[in-house]
């Protein structure tokens, strides 16, 4: 079966810099036989975690909350192979529509059994100035705590422009984004290759604590 990359597009801007820099990867990942699909999360009003638990309660794949796409989301990304998060920079950091995007899902995810883990990672980074560092580092904490592995480029991904389109002419960035796709496609051969022939390591999660200790006396 040929492996799949889904991309979820962060910015309120369908045809922004972002999903620019986004296409660039999956054109790249396309060349090299990878499936490709790209969904636009930041045109979508979706509702912020309510850090209710339920996921934990049901275990059933799915967030409690029906009212919006991300139940749909998570099922397509339960079927993909890779999984790339592409974000422009507000306020030093993240969009707001792909925070609530993660938030949801990663809880949801990790509720199930971490499902997406060994899954390939990738996060993509379109910025005008300032802050793309901690955006990137944002976006790959998500892949880190889902047991994912991040696949990285050339350069930390990210592109520099304003204008829509005008990151396109940053040249390194673009360098960085097809460098990104080639080593996603390889990582993701590899991974399916591998699959047939190394047993995966049981990562359970068993334990989970705090820093509020009731054992302790002054």
């Amino acid at each position: 079966m040929t492996p799949k990359v889904i991309a979820f597009n962060g910015s309120p801007r369908k045809d922004g810099n972002t999903a620019h820099l986004l296409r660039v990867v999956l054109a790249e990942l396309e060349k090299n036989g990878i499936a490709t699909e790209e969904i636009h999360v930041g045109a979508k009003q979706i509702q912020g975690c309510l850090g209710c638990m339920q996921c934990y309660v049901h275990k059933n794949k799915h967030c409690v909350l029906k009212n919006d796409p991300v139940n749909a989301w998570i099922d397509k990304m339960i079927a993909a192979d890779g999984i790339i998060l592409g974000s422009p920079v507000y306020c030093a950091d993240l969009s707001g529509q792909i925070k609530t995007f993660m938030d949801r899902t990663s809880l949801v995810a990790c509720a199930n059994d971490w499902m997406f883990k060994r899954k390939v990672g990738a996060a993509v980074v379109a910025v005008r100035r300032a802050g793309a560092v901690h955006t990137f580092h944002s976006l790959n904490a998500y892949f880190n705590i889902a047991q994912m592995v991040v696949a990285g480029s050339s350069y930390w991904n990210m592109g520099f422009g304003r204008d829509p389109g005008e990151v396109l002419k940053d040249a390194e960035g673009m360098q960085t984004m097809r460098n990104l796709g080639l080593n996603m496609a390889w990582l993701l051969k590899s991974i399916k290759y591998a699959k047939n022939a190394i047993l995966e390591p049981d990562t359970r999660v068993l334990t989970h604590t705090n820093m509020i200790r009731d054992d302790l006396q002054e």
